[in-house]
């Protein structure tokens, strides 16, 4: 008969095998129909994702689209140093931030508010015509949204019909033609197109709580509001912390559409942000090298963004992407 120490010996051996290589092996053995399913979509972002990185070289030259790769001037750091030390750029990253930072707070506040109070409803064909409505504006082109968006701020739309009506301003204004009120426009429009479709992934989650606990939380006697408090939100959290990392990731994805379609020559200091940038400054007049000095530097500082966040909630054990 085996020894204990033996049979103890052979235990571990195998569980480290299934940790290891053989490990990994054997489980790509047993599922290799899910493996070559993912091949196409591997390929796909090999191509669009990773290969076009080779594109970054051009930040280090004066491009020329005329000339061959080896027949490129390399200047360096030229375009960066460029970017940092101009005004405007400054101005356009400082536009990406709030704008990004707004709909980041307004996005996650509204979008959760409106699936707790949409799961609170009973009458479940009213519940279904609310969560219809609210996420059918995400199915817009921009294009629509922005002419819909600036009809209802203009000299004659019905924002300053209401207020004029209300006594709140005496004279009729012309909101987009105010840099300073861009910002709370844009978000609001943004909301507005998203916040429906942004609460679909909050209302999964709440679904996939235990009813068990709403129905001992009633017996107890905890209200409506205690139970949204201590039992709905928190079995949200996950997904929250989720949604939050990935969304600072993209902290200097501002958009462009709704910036370069409600923007204008008056509300420009505040409208413009590195993707419309990119678009009149590099790609419009034939600067290559900036456009793509830009969008490498809007990568780079979104991934250490990422990185960041993630291994900040992981230190504060709320988990993380990986």
């Amino acid at each position: 008969m085996q020894s204990e120490s033996s049979i103890k010996t052979k235990t571990m051996t195998q569980a480290d095998d299934d940790k290891g290589l053989k490990g990994f092996l054997k489980k790509c053995k047993q599922q290799q129909a899910l493996l070559w399913m993912t091949v196409p979509f591997v390929i796909w972002v090999f191509i669009f994702k990773y290969l076009p990185v080779w594109g970054w070289t051009m930040a280090f030259q004066d491009y020329k689209p005329a000339l061959s790769f080896t027949d490129q001037e390399w200047v360096g750091f030229k375009h960066f140093l460029f970017l940092f030390t101009d005004d405007r750029f400054l101005g356009v990253l400082r536009n990406t931030l709030a704008q990004s930072l707004i709909n980041l707070v307004l996005g996650f506040i509204t979008a959760i508010t409106l699936a707790v109070l949409i799961n609170e409803l009973s009458n479940m064909k009213f519940k279904r015509v609310v969560q219809t409505i609210s996420y059918l504006p995400h199915f817009l082109s921009w294009v629509v949204a922005a002419a819909l968006v600036s009809s209802v701020l203009s000299i004659e739309g019905i924002v300053n019909e209401v207020l004029m009506g209300l006594g709140l301003i005496d004279k009729e204004i012309l909101w987009l033609g105010v840099g300073e009120y861009f910002w709370g426009i844009l978000g609001a429009a943004e909301t507005w197109k998203n916040v429906g479709w942004n609460a679909i992934i909050y209302l999964a989650a709440i679904s996939m709580i235990d009813q068990e606990q709403y129905e001992a939380a009633k017996i107890d006697g905890a209200s409506r509001i205690q139970r949204i408090l201590h039992i709905t939100i928190p079995g949200m959290k996950s997904v929250i912390i989720v949604l939050l990392i990935m969304n600072i990731g993209y902290i200097l994805e501002a958009g462009f559409e709704p910036q370069y379609l409600l923007g204008n020559g008056q509300n420009v200091e505040y409208s413009e942000n590195i993707d419309v940038f990119v678009i009149k400054y590099g790609i419009s007049m034939f600067n290559f090298s900036l456009a793509t000095a830009a969008g490498m530097f809007k990568t780079v500082i979104s991934f250490i963004f990422l990185i960041a966040a993630n291994s900040l909630s992981k230190k504060m054990g709320q988990g993380g992407l990986y």
